[in-house]
C-alpha cells in the first residue's frame, strides 16, 4: 500500500497519543454513543445514523491503520470504484486480472513454491532474476521450462496468473 496525500485528517495514534493497537482496542470497548462521539471528533460532522456499532467501529479503525500503514494507492481505488459500476462479476474480472499484472513486479527474497510431479519445488527472487537450483534465470518461463521440460507461462506455472499453478509463499 502507498500513503496518500490528502486533506483528510489523521486519526487514531496522533489523536490519542496511543499506539495503532491500543487505539483500535480502545475503540472496540466504546458504546455506539461514545462511537458517535469520536466519529464527530475525527470526521467534524454527526456520524450517518443508519450505521450500525460495527460499521462505526469498523469505518474508524481502517482509518487508523491506514493513517498508520498508508491508505491504498490511487490505482486501487479507481479499480474499486469501476468495480462499483459493473453489473456482473464477468466484468470485474478482466479489471483485476489487469491491476494483478500490474502489481506483479516481485520484492527479492519472495519465494515461489511449485509441486511437479511430486516433487517441491522452490524458487527466490532475487536482483534481476530468480534463483533455482543454484542459477539465475531471467524468467519464471526458463524455470518452468527446467521444470517440466515443456515451455509453459512461468507466472502461470507458479500460481500468478490464472490457470494451473499453487502460489506465492510469503
Amino acid at each position: 500500500m502507498e500513503r496518500r496525500s490528502g486533506s483528510r485528517k489523521p486519526i487514531g495514534r496522533r489523536l490519542m497519543g496511543l499506539s495503532m493497537e491500543d487505539e483500535i482496542a480502545h475503540l472496540r470497548s466504546l458504546d455506539l454513543l461514545s462511537l458517535h462521539a469520536r466519529w464527530q471528533s475525527v470526521v467534524g460532522r454527526p456520524a450517518p445514523e443508519h450505521l450500525p456499532k460495527h460499521l462505526l467501529f469498523g469505518i474508524l479503525a481502517y482509518r487508523i491503520q491506514a493513517d498508520a500503514l498508508g491508505d491504498l494507492d490511487a490505482a486501487t481505488v479507481q479499480l474499486l470504484k469501476r468495480a462499483a459500476t459493473v453489473r456482473s462479476l464477468s466484468e470485474v474480472l478482466p479489471l483485476v486480472s489487469a491491476q494483478d499484472q500490474r502489481k506483479q513486479a516481485m520484492v527479492p527474497g519472495t519465494v515461489l513454491t511449485r509441486e511437479w510431479n511430486g516433487q517441491l519445488h522452490r524458487v527466490m527472487a532475487v536482483e534481476g532474476g530468480f534463483a533455482f537450483e543454484g542459477k539465475t534465470f531471467d524468467s519464471l518461463s526458463g524455470i518452468a521450462f527446467a521444470i517440466t521440460g515443456t515451455n509453459w507461462n512461468g507466472p502461470r506455472f507458479f500460481g500468478l496468473r490464472a490457470g494451473n499453478g499453487k502460489g506465492v509463499q510469503p
